[in-house]
Order: structure tokens, then sequence, then C-alpha cells
């Protein structure tokens, strides 16, 4: 019986099977659980108070503030990822592997630590103030505000645009912009007629998800005191503003879903141009040396001066009578959370990307675009879910590492069901379908010959889901059971406590996982950095 390259092991005339139909839809419903829940605590919500919260002029005041900062973030990561992108494929940079790898590497380091160390060289009495006070200078530029959340921002999210970018320019037949010079086309006429209509999906794509991270972002702005959606909605639920908290909430999920929109739209519009490949670079000439201090200043300013900070702080004792002495505990309660949810990710994405890579299988649709409102829920607005769910229905695994886990996988469960759906259809169908007539069970033949296949995405995307694990922050703060501490809680214990040099372990622990993380997301993805 014929089947088709981009089909699971089953054929599509096959029955789906009832274990994992049933699998894949207790998954997408336990995902769906704690926004349902959020928007029955609204309806809790009196139609007259609600529209005197939604109405009050704070509450506009932090609707503007997000849109302006998604905005500024999103353009300014465009106009800062497109240019590496091009410098770093297209054009004779000196070193290109190596500015390639360098200005990816601002992925690894989380936001909020990048604000907690941009605070500490650039606020009021930092590091480069004191350094450059025997020259007379008494103070620098405000850090706070919408400009220090733009910035900071946007060095830790502009490698979304790079990425996405330099993929599409990898995959672009440069013979198009040959042709384009033979009709006497200049290299600024052949960029913007054949390079830019070829790279503006991916550019597109990359910026979205540049807004989706500001919009969700909690550390970033809360640092640099900042009142967008998540500050405020973290600071509401802390001072028993339960109700202005939730519609804050939903506000926020709205704006998500817009965002979302606007990606889904963007997708259907993908083109490719992929196809002969000609050895043409564009000569960079006396551009060179600016060039080359574009790579090195973002990477001064993303990696350079957060590592330099960190590092200084290592011989800060001060807080250590304070409690806040670093314990080996708290990375391996770091580390034991964020493995049980990888584990759990990856189980879970199993029956979902399985029937999600079948074309005709509509449950299988559903269930993996189900997973994905989780992963566009912020992490503040999943945890104040859950902090309902828990208080109300779920007693008796509130406050416990269980509810904890579940929140990490309905925030990253997309990340495991992507890698492992991609995986799923690499797979040749002959090849399980051939195990079927050689006396295998379906069971026997995925064990023995589809599950080998897909195990480097399935390692891909349970590195993934533990990377970003180790770094959640807001759902951390509002699920960890009492006493519990992991790294990125003693880092924001740290922070709030003014006592910065007790961060400094456990954030450098938090990087040098991350960056290991990242060579094995790297390493069963195949990056490219030629």
């Amino acid at each position: 019986m014929a089947t088709d390259q981009g089909t699971t092991p089953e054929t599509a005339d096959d029955p789906l099977p009832l274990g994992l139909t049933v699998a894949a839809a207790g998954v997408a419903a336990a995902v769906l659980l704690p926004l349902v829940w959020l928007f029955r605590t609204a309806l809790g919500v009196g139609t007259t108070e609600a529209v005197a919260l939604l109405a009050r002029p704070t509450t506009l005041e932090v609707f503007v503030n997000s849109a302006l900062l998604v905005a500024g973030v999103t353009g300014a990561s465009i106009l800062l990822g497109v240019p590496l992108a091009y410098l770093t494929v297209r054009t004779d940079l000196p070193f290109a592997r190596f500015w390639t790898v360098v200005v990816s590497l601002p992925l690894v380091i989380p936001s909020y630590i990048g604000a907690f160390a941009f605070v500490s060289a650039f606020g009021p009495r930092g590091a480069f103030q004191r350094l450059l006070a025997p020259l007379g200078v008494e103070s620098l530029p405000e850090i706070y505000g919408f400009h220090g959340a733009v910035l900071v921002l946007t060095l830790y999210t502009y490698p979304y645009v790079y990425i996405t970018t330099r993929a599409a320019l990898k995959s672009l037949d440069t013979t198009l912009i040959d042709a384009a010079r033979t009709l006497r086309h200049d290299r600024r006429e052949a960029f913007r007629h054949v390079t830019l209509p070829h790279i503006r999906p991916a550019v597109a794509a990359g910026a979205l998800l540049v807004a989706l991270y500001t919009l969700s972002d909690f550390g970033t702005p809360a640092i640099m005191q900042f009142d967008a959606f998540t500050r405020v909605i973290y600071v509401e639920f802390n001072a028993f503003g339960r109700d202005t908290a939730t519609l804050l909430s939903l506000q926020l999920v709205g704006l998500t879903v817009f965002i979302l929109a606007l990606e889904s739209k963007v997708s259907g519009d993908e083109r490719t141009a992929a196809g002969g490949r000609s050895s043409d670079v564009v000569p960079l000439g006396r551009w060179k040396l600016p060039a080359l201090c574009l790579c090195a200043g973002v990477a001064g300013l993303a990696l350079v001066v957060p590592l330099g900070i960190l590092l200084t702080w290592l011989g800060d004792t001060s807080g250590i009578g304070q409690g806040l002495a670093f314990r080996a505990e708290y990375a391996l309660n770091s580390v034991g959370v964020s493995a049980a949810a990888a584990l759990v990710a990856t189980l879970a994405g199993l029956p979902v990307a399985y029937l999600a890579a079948k074309r005709d299988s509509i449950v299988g649709t559903l269930a993996e675009r189900a997973t994905y409102v989780g992963y566009a829920v912020p992490g503040v607005v999943l945890g104040l879910a859950l902090v309902f769910l828990g208080t109300t229905v779920a007693t008796p695994i509130y406050q416990t590492t269980f509810l904890l886990v579940f929140a990490y996988v309905v925030r990253f469960l997309p990340q495991a069901v992507g890698s492992l759906r991609a995986s799923f259809l690499r797979v040749d169908p002959a090849l399980p379908e051939a195990a079927r007539t050689l006396g295998r069970t379906p069971v026997g033949a995925f064990r023995s010959v589809t599950l080998p296949l897909v195990a480097p995405g399935l390692l891909g995307g349970a590195a993934l889901v533990f990377l970003t694990t180790m770094k959640e922050l807001p759902a951390t703060l509002l699920l960890r059971p009492s006493g519990f501490k992991t790294l990125v809680v003693h880092i924001w214990t740290a922070y709030a406590s003014g006592y910065f040099g007790q961060a400094a372990v456990p954030a450098l622990i938090l990087l040098g996982v991350s960056g290991l993380s990242m060579l094995v997301i790297l390493s069963q993805e195949g990056y490219d950095v030629r």
C-alpha cells in the first residue's frame, strides 16, 4: 500500500489509535484548565466593579505602557537583528563564524539577569559611575523606566530576529541576486527587490516572537520599575487586589491572542527561494571596521557587561548574615523540577505530536493548537490562574512541587510538541510499515523503529523545556512551596533585599546550565555557523 513521505508510520486511512486519542485529548484538557479557571474567576467580578476597574486611568496607562514597550523592543530588535544576520551571511565580515555564535549567545542569558546587571552597572552609584567619578562624571543617564526596559529586552530578544533572518538568508538562491545585478541593479536595489521579499516573512516571525516575549516578561519591567502588565499584575496580587489582577490578566491574554493572530497570518505568507548558490559575497570595504564595531558593541553590552558584573559580585560577601547565603540545594532544586518538567512535557507531548503529524487527524490538530495556549499565556497569568485553582479546587497539591511542575509543563509543552512533531514528519512511513509486515505489533514497530528515529527531536525538545524552565521566574515565584528555593528565587530574593553580591553564584550557575542546554539543542538541530 502506497504512502506519502509526509505522513506518519500509519497511513491516512488507518483509524486513530484509541489510547493515543484519549491521551492527546486529556493533555489538551489539562493545558486549557488554568485559562478556563481564570475566565471563571473573572466572571465572579461584578459588572459595575469590572467596568470601574478597567476604566481607571492607571489601567489605561498600563495598557499603553505595555503596547509601547512591545513596539519599542520589536522595532529595535529588527533594526539590530537583520543587519547582524546580513553581515554574518552575505558579507566578507572577518571571523564570521565567531560572530555568528557570539551574537546568538544572549539567548542564554535571562533578561532579568541582564536587567539586574545593567542596574548595577549603570544605575545610581553603579560600577560605571564609580569608574568615571575621578573624571568628574557625577551621574549617568537614568537607566530605570521605559528606555532602560527597551534597551535590556532588546539586547536579550534580538537573537530571535537574528536567527530566523539568518536562516532565510542561508536558504536564499543567490543566483537571483546575480540576475538582478545583470539587469543593472546596484546592491541596494537588489537587496530591496530580491533579498527583502524573501526574508520578510522570517523577519516578521522573529519579530512576533520578540513581541510575545516582551509582553510576557516579568523580571525586566519589575527591575526597571516600569509599569507594564506583568509587573502590575504581580503587585496587585501580592497586595490582595485579586479582582484587578484577574481583569488585567485577561487584558494581557487578549493582547497575546492578537499577536498570535498576526503570527498565524504571517506564517501563511512564507515563501522560499532555495536553489542554486553563487559565491557572491558582498565586500564591506570601508564599512568593515564599523561592522566589526557593531558586532563587538552588541556582544560587549549583552555578554561582557553582565558577566563582568557577576564576576565582580563574587567577592562581595555582604548579606551572608542576613540568611541570603547561597546553598547547593537551590541548584539541585532547580535541576530537579526542570528535569521533571522536561520529562513530563516530553511524555505528554508524544501522543499530541504523533497525532498532529497525521494529516487527517482533527483530534491531533486541535490538541496541538490547545497546547500552544499555555505558551501564549504569560507566566505571571498562568501562575495567578493556578493559584486560584489550587486554593479552591486542587487544595491537596497547592503549595507542592506537583503544581509547580504542572505549571512548567503547561507553559512549555509546545516546545516539546513542536520538536517531536517535526521529527515524526521526517520518519519514512515505509520503515515502521515494513516492521508491521514482519509481524511486529503497532506498539512494537513504534518502539523499535519510530522511537529511535525521533530520539534526536525528543532529546532536543526535552533540553529546550529544561532550559526555559530553569529560567522561568514569575510562575516559580507564585507557585513554589514555602521554603522551596531555586536559583531564580534566590536571585530574585537577593535583588529584592538589595544584596546583589548574593546573586552572583546562582546567576553564574544558571548561565552555565543554560549554555550546556543550548549546546545540546544546537547539536540536535544541526545549527550551521558557516
